[in-house]
């Protein structure tokens, strides 16, 4: 087996192929750093970059005990794996980071939820939700969640009045009382097994209220340096608790009292992340690898200020992409496309991002303001 600078090549896998394992290969080509990864879809994003791919349910037991049994040490890029096989392999010596119950607990939003409350992480007030029949504590509008399997958006929805549940979701879900903010802000927050912790300046987040999806990010964020210091001691104060090995991403709403709510957090690298790659000193990814092999975490000072556009596919557009407009941006100065690899697009599909750095917020904010209005994703 060849040796690396870290004594031999370390078997790592990594559950999930999408974009953030494509930019997590990325990270790990400049450390010498092999991944190998699982994904259901022959033609995910990582399958062409991998130094291993291998087609497989990221949920059956069997296939991730077999993907994982010849590993040293596994993580993920999505949190809708099978626990329990990573439970087991565990048991076997193989390292999992995050750990598998730490999965479980975040991927349900009512276990979430609660862990806020029992370790008094200020959050919106919730219930567990039931029937339309159920009483709620709370006055409309209420923000109704699917506990499983929400994601982007999805499993979201905002119910203006009691009659609108009868058609809401039906599987087991919360209800949170919905919050009037002024701000939703992200931090991300790395933690390795010595338990040294560091975060990412926080970051301000502008939604597309049709797709219900991260439309801009921009950091830094327009906030008080209490209010950084704030948010990044909670983040810290939730991976401690949590005694979480990896990366985490915490999104708050910002109260118009001036009040941070934890909403979500997802236990890996994130969109609210991906302009690191171009404003940090340390991208999320490379800091997600640092902290699962336990190599000290780096310096995530920004260089520079920056925003990212999400790059959604048109409505109206369903086949074979095309970038249009991307010719265009390139010529403007600070400008980096990431293009995911997807081959289809359709309509609010995540095809991939731009991040646009430069000295001053004010220059971010214009050069992002042309991206926006220049590149289109679209079919053939």
């Amino acid at each position: 087996m060849t040796k690396t600078w870290y004594g031999k090549q370390l078997q790592i896998g990594v559950l999930g192929g999408g974009q953030l394992g494509r930019m997590l290969i990325q990270a790990a080509n400049s450390l010498d750093i092999q991944l190998h990864m699982l994904d259901p879809d022959p033609d995910a994003p990582c399958a062409q970059i991998a130094y291993s791919f291998q087609v497989g349910s990221l949920t059956d037991y069997q296939t991730v005990m077999n993907f994982g049994q010849n590993k040293d040490l596994l993580t993920v890029e999505i949190e809708n794996v099978n626990t329990e096989a990573l439970k087991a392999l565990e048991q076997q010596g193989v390292k999992v980071f995050p750990q598998p119950h730490i999965l479980e607990l975040i991927r349900d939003k009512g276990l979430q939820k609660q862990f806020y409350i029992d370790h008094k992480i200020p959050t919106a007030p919730f219930v567990f939700y039931k029937t339309p029949q159920d009483d709620l504590p709370f006055e409309f509008p209420v923000v109704h969640k699917l506990r499983t399997g929400g994601y982007d958006g999805k499993g979201v929805q905002i119910i203006q009045h009691l009659s609108e549940l009868q058609s809401s979701f039906q599987e087991p879900s919360i209800i949170e009382a919905c919050i009037p903010f002024e701000k939703e802000l992200s931090v991300i927050v790395a933690r390795n097994q010595d338990r040294q912790t560091n975060c990412f300046p926080l970051v301000e987040c502008e939604f597309n209220p049709e797709a219900n999806l991260v439309e801009f990010l921009f950091s830094p964020a327009a906030v008080s340096p209490e209010i950084e210091k704030q948010a990044q001691a909670i983040a810290i104060d939730i991976i401690e608790k949590l005694d979480m090995v990896g990366l985490l991403a915490v999104e708050f709403f910002l109260t118009k009292e001036g009040e941070l709510l934890v909403n979500e957090i997802a236990p890996r690298p994130h969109n609210s992340g991906h302009h690191t790659i171009e404003i940090a000193r340390c991208s999320q990814f490379e800091q997600h690898l640092r902290a699962i092999l336990n190599l000290p975490l780096a310096n995530t000072e920004l260089h520079s200020a920056g925003a990212m556009l999400n790059l959604i596919g048109e409505k109206g557009h369903t086949g074979s992409v095309y970038y249009e407009g991307l010719k265009e941006i390139l010529k403007l100065p600070g400008v980096h496309p990431h293009l995911y690899g997807k081959s289809q697009t359709k309509p609010f599909r995540k095809m991939g991002h731009v991040t646009i750095s430069a000295a001053h917020m004010q220059e971010v904010r214009r050069l992002a303001q042309i991206v926006k209005e220049t590149i289109r994703v679209v079919s053939k």
